[in-house]
């Protein structure tokens, strides 16, 4: 029932993929989704070196058999970290998935085609999606303005961005952004893709290696309580509505350039958000679905309870439908 192009190219049982979340895509949350029959992605960046990213390969590898990808972000920086080496810890680990983020792949795909590697390009709009299509990755995650972290700055919701894309394009299409249940699923296939990708609902599952403070708070949270920041800078981010969050709101709307809230936005608060549990001590990145949920449970729970509760959505709303339509043909 949920068999697709994307399942049948990428080797994996259901249509869903965990996003590659830094502090959070690490060994046993990749792992536990793709044994569960999805797609795990480890986050690279999150790993010091590359040498510790060849060792968290290893301990997924020794957690499940089935294939798993690794995410891979570049980001124009200053002093950006050995994006090169971290791909080449990933392929000559074995690794034939890759997911990439941020600015334009294109430099990594020789290499990375040449090694039998797939991609998976993440986009924020048709546009860029055609791009990434152009230049050869295999498939393409596009976000929806539900998401969190970037949803770019066109500001074009799911039910639309999705059906746009699978329209222009032909290669397979992830929806992401705001799918948190079966619901989603099965209304993002409705909609033309070929799979899901989740980031927050991932984050309140049992293997994500997230304070429980921070989980209880994105189940008691409602779709309301995110904050986008960074608006008026041109680098829209969705994140948790909190103390830190809502100061940064209210310095941009007096008129900021960016060197006036880094000591808020720091990577480093954020990551003490995910490790301590303290969810006012930075900002943090989730999205609208928060307000789908409910519960934290294991990724074999989560997964094997949304494909069944897919199925009884298509064969309870979909399928009767489908019966009345081919009447009235």
């Amino acid at each position: 029932m949920f068999s697709t192009r994307f399942t049948e190219q990428f080797g994996v049982r259901y249509p869903i993929v965990q996003g590659g979340m830094m502090w959070v895509g690490r060994a046993r949350l990749a792992a536990a989704v793709s044994e569960a029959g999805g797609l795990g992605i480890l986050t690279a960046l999150t790993q010091p070196s590359p040498q510790d990213l060849r060792e968290e390969i290893a301990r997924t590898r020794e957690l499940t058999a089935n294939p798993f990808g690794v995410n891979l972000t570049v980001l124009p920086t200053i002093d950006p970290p050995p994006y090169d080496e971290y791909l080449r810890a990933a392929v000559e680990s074995g690794i034939t998935i890759i997911e990439t983020a941020g600015s334009n792949p294109a430099k990594f795909l020789p290499y990375l085609k040449d090694n039998g590697v797939k991609v998976i390009h993440k986009c924020t709009s048709v546009r860029h999606a055609l791009k990434a299509q152009a230049i050869g990755v295999d498939a393409v995650s596009i976000d929806g303005f539900e998401c969190a972290g970037h949803p770019g700055e066109d500001d074009i919701p799911g039910l639309v961005l999705i059906p746009a894309a699978a329209d222009a394009l032909e290669i397979p299409i992830l929806a992401s952004g705001g799918i948190a249940d079966a619901r989603g699923l099965v209304a993002a296939i409705a909609l033309g893709a070929d799979g899901i990708n989740m980031g927050s609902r991932f984050l309140c599952t049992v293997e994500s290696p997230i304070a429980p403070e921070v989980k209880a708070q994105i189940v008691a949270n409602s779709e309301l309580d995110t904050k986008l920041i960074f608006r008026t800078l041109g680098n829209t981010a969705r994140v948790a509505k909190n103390s830190v969050s809502v100061e940064v709101v209210e310095t941009e709307a007096q008129g900021c350039e960016f060197e006036d809230i880094r000591h808020l936005v720091a990577g480093a608060r954020g990551r003490k958000v995910f490790e301590d549990g303290d969810v006012e001590a930075g900002i943090w990145s989730v999205g609208l679905c928060q307000g789908l949920i409910r519960d934290v449970p294991t990724c074999a729970q989560l997964i094997e309870r949304m494909i069944a509760e897919g199925g009884s959505i298509i064969e309870r709303r979909l399928a009767p439908l489908a019966k009345v339509a081919e009447g009235v043909a």
